[in-house]
């Protein structure tokens, strides 16, 4: 079946909630994020797309099944710890959309679904009116016990689209690793743009 790219707004998210939780707990669980996920925090951390009309969903499905899917928002509607970086920077976040996450079923990678979801992110954050864009990445330790021998960082991919790496922009976000209990910080690295 062809694939279908869509992008949606606001309310009109609310049908793939489940969907993009699913996906989220899925691809989340691979390196580097080795995310264990809830269906509960799932249920909070996407809530707040729907209230939001400013926020994005680029989703990708293979005819009805939705395979893949990318979110963004204000980053001054985003989670505390996103902003804490750019207002100790002297950073305005309000002048900023955030890339939230980009998620994919493996069988779908390679095919350039990846650079649409910047692409539809990016159009949307020029015509909210947004001058910059940003998304953050979790950093872990070179030597990790848990990092694929084969493992590519996206770094490349991500300078291709005209990020630039951010190491003084810097988060602690919280979450459980796989086969934890408790949930750890993990420096998450922030990528820039101006659009």
């Amino acid at each position: 079946m062809a694939l279908r790219v869509e992008v949606l707004t606001g309310q009109e998210i609310a049908p793939f909630i489940p969907e993009l939780a699913r996906l989220r707990m899925e691809v989340f669980r691979e390196w580097p994020y080795l995310y264990q996920g809830s269906a509960e925090y799932e249920a909070q951390y996407l809530a707040k797309f729907l209230a939001l009309p400013e926020s994005t969903l680029v989703l990708v499905r293979d005819g009805e099944r939705v395979v893949g899917a990318s979110t963004a928002l204000p980053l001054a509607q985003a989670e505390a710890e996103f902003q804490a970086p750019f207002v100790q920077a002297g950073l305005n976040p309000a002048e900023w959309y955030y890339f939230g996450e980009s998620v994919l079923e493996p069988a779908y990678r390679g095919r350039g679904l990846g650079v649409a979801f910047f692409h539809h992110r990016e159009a949307r954050a020029r015509l909210l009116g947004y001058r910059w864009a940003t998304f953050c990445a979790v950093e872990r330790p070179p030597q990790h016990p848990l990092k694929p021998a084969h493992y590519v960082p996206l770094d490349t991919f991500w300078q291709r689209r005209g990020f630039s790496k951010r190491p003084d922009l810097v988060c602690q976000f919280s979450w459980p690793d796989l086969g934890e209990a408790a949930s750890t910080s993990k420096p998450m690295v922030f990528w820039v743009k101006a659009l």
